[in-house]
């Protein structure tokens, strides 16, 4: 089935009002054109100020011009967002650096409010010697920035679309209304809106801009740790971040996401930390006695990340809020798409661990690495 295909709607007959009913309109969106969005009204200053979230130009040197997108259903997508074009972009793609992801989770802010400023890039990446793919990113890597604040920390965040279409973010560890700060901001322009971290967990971030399947499958993905109040015994701190890569064939060196077989759901890569099989090549290293602690996120878009380490068992995996509750002595356990989950074991023997999605279909295609544990 080619891209040309995927069935379009002229209209749609209500309003979402939660973050369920939200996406599955943004999917329907995903058919309309970039001519059919209406960006000419003014911005609605009553529900800005409700909600705390804004849509500005970015400012180049005079002040800034609002958009009029007051809502999120008129994010558009459809055939603009679906194909992607590599122009510009090939020349010298086999020369440039590849360079591991650092998983280690970074320290915890000590300010209770943390702002963030994200830009939203497509740019060429390589994930392997002989790969480069056409990314769309957050600050020009797959996944974006680790982030890392405290239970009841308040986020100010600003998204810059510094891409060719366009984008939004949508942060899982928010409760905060989605037509309002999910929305997209088209390019050149900014988003901006405020939430509190209400519960601890690890949480995924991501792209909401329709199609976000597209958006999602093409790399716009991310991690936020929010740590409890009291803190979790002293850890060595990993994050993982599995996502699908379903790519097209290369033109110039450089190879573009497929939207077609994203809706296949067959992936060509799956991986953490947008890399195959980084952490064989480069494995991640504690010592004996050490608590590790994984926070496994499932971007997805699709499929599950069944996280097990070879020859280790979690003593702890903590399935909402920690530290309440968890569930101990676990071999396996599914992080859903769109989900994150903490798994803890104590490394008490010597050896290289093998952590895996037991999927090994998946495994196999790239969502593998080693824990090298050392006397």
């Amino acid at each position: 089935m080619s891209v040309d295909s995927v069935s379009t709607l002229s209209e749609l007959t209500t309003k979402p009002a939660t973050r369920r009913d939200f996406l599955l309109k943004s999917s329907v969106l995903g058919a309309l054109s970039l001519a059919g969005c209406d960006r000419s009204g003014p911005q609605r200053e009553a529900n800005e100020s409700a909600t705390n979230s804004s849509v500005a130009a970015v400012p180049q040197g005079g002040s800034a011009t609002a958009v009029g997108n007051a809502d999120s259903k008129l994010d558009t997508g459809g055939h603009a967002n679906i194909h992607q074009s590599t122009a510009g972009t090939a020349a010298g793609a086999q020369n440039l650096a590849y360079h591991r992801f650092d998983p280690t989770l970074p320290p915890v802010s000590r300010e209770r409010t943390t702002k963030l400023h994200f830009t939203a890039r497509e740019v060429p990446l390589k994930i392997a010697d002989d790969t480069v793919i056409s990314a769309w990113t957050f600050d020009g890597d797959i996944p974006g920035p680790i982030v890392h604040v405290k239970q009841g920390d308040t986020v100010e965040f600003t998204l810059v679309n510094a891409g060719s279409i366009p984008h939004s973010m949508d942060f899982h560890a928010a409760q905060i209304d989605p037509k309002i700060a999910f929305r997209s901001a088209a390019p050149g322009q900014a988003v901006s809106y405020t939430f509190r971290a209400k519960y601890p967990g690890v949480y995924m971030y991501h792209c909401g801009t329709s199609p976000v399947l597209m958006h999602i499958g093409s790399g716009m993905v991310g991690a936020i740790v929010v740590d409890p109040p009291s803190p979790l015994p002293s850890a060595k701190e990993f994050v993982l971040v599995e996502s699908e890569y379903y790519l097209g064939e290369a033109k110039g060196g450089l190879m573009a996401f497929d939207y077609t077989k994203m809706l296949a759901t067959l992936p060509d890569y799956v991986v953490f930390n947008g890399r195959p099989s980084q952490y064989m090549t480069a494995p991640l290293s504690v010592h004996v006695g050490d608590r590790v602690r994984f926070y496994v996120v499932n971007a997805g878009p699709t499929h599950p990340c069944n996280f097990h380490v070879v020859g280790e068992q979690f003593d702890t995996v903590y399935l909402g809020a920690p530290p309440g509750v968890p569930l101990r002595g676990v071999q396996t356990f599914a992080v859903a798409p769109g989900g994150g989950l903490i798994f803890e074991l104590l490394a008490d023997i010597p050896g290289e661990f093998v952590f895996v999605n037991h999927g090994f279909g998946h495994g196999q295609k790239g969502a593998i690495g080693i824990l090298t544990v050392t006397g």
